[in-house]
């Protein structure tokens, strides 16, 4: 809830329609507390949200506007912004195609401008296909890219939650070998600033930073490579200069343990995988009888934009789409995260 009393109006776009968005969206705003602090607003087309409401545990009805003043805000109606993107077009579950990319994209870059403009208070994105976005024309390697050259941004990092572990990203979508070359003491000292901004929109006063190093066994005093002391320690240093608490560099190995135990309350990680396996590890829970996750908890945020956008923290399942099995709890956190960030935001 707004400092005014009023509630945040928060933007969910519906991802690639042929994976499972509109379903995790659709059983999302099933939950009826959502709405005391939010009013949600889905872009994206209406074929795929009607398709998916067949799924939901009670009756909703979809409640097309043409902008957001007109939203109703009440549980059991699903306020759509219509993007009439697939009008006509032949898609399918699970199926690669460029008019499902077009469709994501559009639904993306609508959800970016009506946030710059202030009609939207944050914007929640269901997930994407790469695939699909570059048949359509679109060479971005994820939303993360997107949303930073739509909103001139520079400086910009990518934060994975889980109920236990927050990790913000040094590089993500790159090779490893090119992951190592980008490992520098400016943008692991960014990162670690990005680090604190983040958690102080998460609600905590004075965030403890740990910076996980890149080598094993953090190189053991250059036996394993040298990346630890000429470029990750003087960013540490460098932060605690400006009188961050942060700790660093920590044995990739042990980093994660730490943080989960509670000394840290977020990690640095220099690399995609670094951090994204422990997030995945302590927020993922699959039956290996029914091959359904019992769990998918976990966001993902873009710091450093000059707007707020969270999204759930895993893929568009193509195997799953259309099937209703899929698990909305990542979308329930990520809605949940765009209000709390939108709250601290408009304090600040």
């Amino acid at each position: 809830m707004g400092e005014n009393g009023k509630r945040h109006v928060i933007g969910i776009t519906m991802g690639d329609p042929a994976g499972i968005g509109a379903e995790v969206t659709v059983k999302a705003l099933c939950r009826v507390a959502l709405y005391d602090d939010c009013i949600p607003v889905v872009i994206g087309d209406r074929e795929p949200v009607e398709r998916m409401l067949r799924f939901a545990d009670r009756p909703l009805e979809i409640h097309t506007v043409a902008d957001t003043a007109a939203t109703q805000g009440r549980p059991g109606v699903i306020d759509l912004l219509e993007s009439g993107t697939l009008a006509g077009k032949d898609w399918h579950y699970g199926q690669v195609s460029a008019d499902c990319g077009e469709a994501a994209f559009t639904y993306v870059k609508k959800g970016i401008t009506l946030a710059m403009e202030g009609a939207l208070d944050a914007v929640v994105t269901a997930p994407i296909n790469k695939e699909a976005l570059h048949l359509a024309g679109y060479s971005y390697s994820g939303h993360t890219e997107i949303f930073a050259e739509l909103t001139g941004t520079r400086d910009y990092a990518m934060l994975l939650c889980s109920k236990t572990l927050r990790v913000m990203h040094v590089t993500t979508h790159v090779s490893m070998r090119r992951a190592c070359d980008l490992i520098k003491k400016d943008r692991v000292l960014r990162v670690i600033g990005l680090a604190d901004e983040a958690m102080r929109m998460l609600g905590m006063e004075r965030p403890r930073i740990a910076v996980a190093g890149l080598n094993a066994h953090c190189s053991e005093n250059g036996l394993f490579g040298t990346e630890e002391a000429e470029e990750i320690a003087p960013a540490v240093e460098a932060a605690r200069a400006r009188g961050l608490e942060c700790d660093g560099p920590i044995p990739p190995d042990t980093v994660f343990v730490k943080a989960a135990s509670g000394l840290y309350d977020v990690v640095v990680a220099m690399y995609h995988d670094q951090g994204h396996i422990p997030v995945k590890l302590s927020g993922f829970a699959l039956d290996p009888k029914t091959n359904l996750f019992t769990s998918m908890s976990g966001i993902n945020c873009t710091i450093g934009l000059p707007i707020i956008r969270t999204s759930v923290d895993h893929g568009t399942a193509f195997d799953r789409a259309g099937k209703g099995i899929s698990n909305e709890e990542s979308m329930v956190e990520a809605i949940e995260a765009a209000i709390q960030m939108a709250g601290a935001r408009a304090k600040r």
